[in-house]
């Protein structure tokens, strides 16, 4: 819960909220959640979807949160968790990965992700 509190920048992560969103999240068939630990500590996870669509011909995946703690970055992490979300697309059939971002631009550049999109939301 602690990486997800640093992650959120629009919602405030509420404790009861968050453990049934992990529930339902572990059980869901299209979602996939990784996590990394160094020393008995969580520092690391991406949580992420696939869908079917029209444009793509099938599925494509969407990482939805990638949070690495800010001590244990650059060094690899990050990049373990993408390939790890990578895979598991992959094998499930999805065509692309796409995802949103404003503070990591070049971290997604450098594992060959290239910049396609203007990302709009709206509060409900």
């Amino acid at each position: 819960m602690e990486l997800a509190r640093k992650f959120a920048t629009s919602f405030e992560v509420e404790r009861k909220a968050f453990a049934n969103s992990f529930a339902n999240l572990l059980s869901a068939g299209d979602a996939h959640l990784s996590v990394a630990e160094l020393e008995n500590k969580t520092v690391g996870y991406v949580l992420g979807f696939d869908h079917f669509t029209f444009f793509a011909n099938g599925r494509v995946a969407w990482v939805e949160e990638i949070m690495v703690l800010e001590d244990f970055r650059r060094q690899g992490i990050g990049k373990l968790l993408m390939e790890d979300f990578e895979q598991w697309a992959s094998l499930r059939g999805s065509k692309l990965i796409a995802l949103a971002t404003r503070r990591a631009s070049s971290f997604y550049q450098a594992l060959g992700y290239d910049e396609s999109a203007v990302y709009f939301r709206k509060r409900l």
